[in-house]
């Protein structure tokens, strides 16, 4: 009889054991509700979140445009509103991706919340997910009305849609993981802050957004090839234009490396606890 009991407990704990929502080695139920968590948290202060750093794009668009002739000057065959557009579009989508996943991690651990996320049975690989594509949501959202707004203004083409959708989702993904790093290590906001002034906005300002690399020589020129935001915006100004400054087909390589290691790193961070378990 006790054997039996065993059994039958044996037997109810194992048709318990999987999750509700779990399919091919993932919990689909709880990605979904953190990345939902995650898009709902930035799209309640769209104010903030969305419009505020589409209106300092269009800023950055009118100041240069006005003081490089208001459209007469030309960088190649393309006038230089065209050619700078893609690069702010780029700008705004790396940076907001950057910001969405690095201060929702902060936030979380200075306000001691940390362990609402830690303590669901999510993954590893879970947690990575759900963290990067809410990052890469906010960044393409905001990509996209910076778009709208310059549509209205500028008459961009599409030279290339698989181009310009590869190398946004890449950037934006490369960016969000970047954020979930930063957040991670990261103690308090100051900590982060020096992250976003003194890595990412001189690596997206100095990486051919208002310029062509091409001009630049030297030192300069080499430094510009090694920035890594350079192949981001290079692919996808290609995307609008038709032209680029390097090789489209080693951009795309070296940016979807570069996810995969990010990635890697962001899931054995997860997987360690670092600085997230007490």
């Amino acid at each position: 009889m006790t054997i039996r009991t065993t059994e039958n407990q044996t037997a109810l704990s194992n048709a318990d054991r999987p999750v509700t929502g779990r399919a091919a080695f993932l919990n689909w139920l709880g990605l979904y509700t953190l990345l939902s968590k995650e898009i709902k948290r930035f799209l309640k202060v769209p104010l903030q979140t969305v419009f505020a750093p589409m209106m300092t794009t269009m800023l950055f668009l009118a100041i240069f445009t006005l003081a490089f002739g208001n459209g007469e000057r030309y960088d190649g065959a393309v006038s230089f509103a065209n050619f700078l557009a893609p690069g702010l579009i780029m700008m705004s989508v790396i940076q907001n991706a950057f910001a969405n996943t690095s201060s929702s991690l902060v936030i979380a651990k200075v306000q001691g919340n940390i362990v609402d996320v830690l303590m669901p049975p999510l993954s590893a690989s879970e947690l990575t997910l759900a963290y990067a594509l809410s990052g890469l949501a906010r960044g393409m959202v905001v990509g996209l009305v910076v778009t709208v707004c310059m549509w209205f203004f500028i008459d961009l083409q599409i030279h290339s849609l698989p181009a310009i959708l590869y190398f946004l989702v890449a950037a934006g993904l490369m960016l969000s993981l970047l954020g979930i790093i930063g957040g991670i290590i990261s103690d308090k906001f100051d900590h982060i802050a020096a992250v976003t002034n003194f890595v990412i906005m001189p690596l997206s300002f100095l990486s051919g957004t208002f310029y062509s690399v091409e001009r630049l020589s030297g030192i300069w020129y080499d430094l510009s090839h090694i920035n890594p935001f350079f192949y981001m915006i290079d692919g996808f100004r290609y995307g609008f234009i038709g032209t680029s400054d390097s090789s489209l087909v080693q951009g795309a390589i070296i940016v979807g490396l570069l996810d995969l290691f990010l990635y890697a790193v962001v899931w054995l961070l997860f997987r360690k606890g670092f600085k997230l378990k007490a």
